[in-house]
């Protein structure tokens, strides 16, 4: 009987007439009823490419973004940050212009006035010398090189109280990535100092925030009252300046407009206080 591939000698392929149509299954891999491992997931596959109009110089430019609800949510840290199976989110919120300079986190980017536009020219764009980088991704260090001059942007342009701390908070999680991947590859000293800074971006993250809550009208920074009440709680437990975040934690617990899981959070913490103040 001819095989199914037969014939395709005359096309050049006869070593393929007799090969089998289905491979055979390994009886110890458990046959038809085994089940696959799932791909690992990659970065570069929760990442694209999108384009982009920058408010300061109005040329266009493109940027590596976050696919959104492709990554799959591993749980958050105390600070709100939330994990991602394979990728750090965070490298991927700062917007970057390679014309002029001009960065800032993707939710601050356009909002820019013509006067602050016109500092961004004078003070960044004019001095400005930015890195290369060429990887599929962004790396740690482009991710903070981004970080930094969007936090240098936000100064120069004189910008809210809030974006400065947000710049801060974000800062603080890509190095605290950072940290946790050196400290995978043995590279400890390096970690230590990236700990270290970490710590000083989330204190001035936390005078900010406290600033723009006596200072800004809601919401801030994209966040409504209560959750920015949590996110100062935290920060105040974890630079243990308990009196705040004893009172944050009050107001939480007593807002009619703090959603539940914020609530059931807030108790979680106020709990942790009453131990750290024993």
């Amino acid at each position: 009987m001819a095989g199914l591939l037969s014939g395709l000698e005359s096309l050049g392929l006869g070593s393929l007439e007799n090969a089998s149509i289905f491979e055979k299954k390994d009886s110890k891999s458990g046959g038809a009823g085994a089940k696959a491992e799932p791909p690992k997931v990659e970065e570069q596959d929760l990442i694209y490419e999108r384009n982009f109009s920058c408010p300061v110089c109005s040329r266009n430019f493109t940027a590596k973004v976050m696919k959104t609800g492709k990554a799959k949510l591993k749980g958050m840290d105390f600070d709100l940050r939330p994990r991602y199976e394979g990728i750090a989110a965070e490298k991927y919120d700062v917007l970057l212009c390679p014309h002029c300079g001009y960065a800032a986190i993707a939710r601050f980017f356009p909002n820019i006035l013509s006067a602050q536009a016109k500092l961004i020219r004078e003070n960044i764009s004019e001095n400005v010398v930015l890195g290369k980088y060429y990887d599929e991704i962004y790396s740690y260090e482009e991710a903070l090189e981004r970080y930094k001059l969007a936090l240098a942007c936000s100064v120069v342009k004189r910008g809210k109280a809030s974006e400065k701390a947000y710049v801060c908070l974000k800062t603080a999680w890509v190095m605290r990535g950072y940290a946790e991947d050196l400290t995978e590859k043995g590279e400890n000293d390096k970690a230590a100092a990236l700990r270290r800074q970490e710590e000083e971006y989330l204190q001035n993250a936390y005078t900010g925030f406290l600033e723009a809550r006596q200072s800004e009208t809601f919401p801030v920074a994209g966040m409504d009252e209560p959750t920015v009440d949590f996110l100062i709680a935290e920060l105040a437990f974890h630079l243990e300046d308990y009196p705040v975040c004893s009172r944050m934690i009050s107001g939480i617990l007593t807002s009619p407009s703090a959603p539940a899981r914020l609530k059931d959070r807030a108790r979680d913490l106020k709990d942790l206080l009453m131990e750290a103040k024993k």
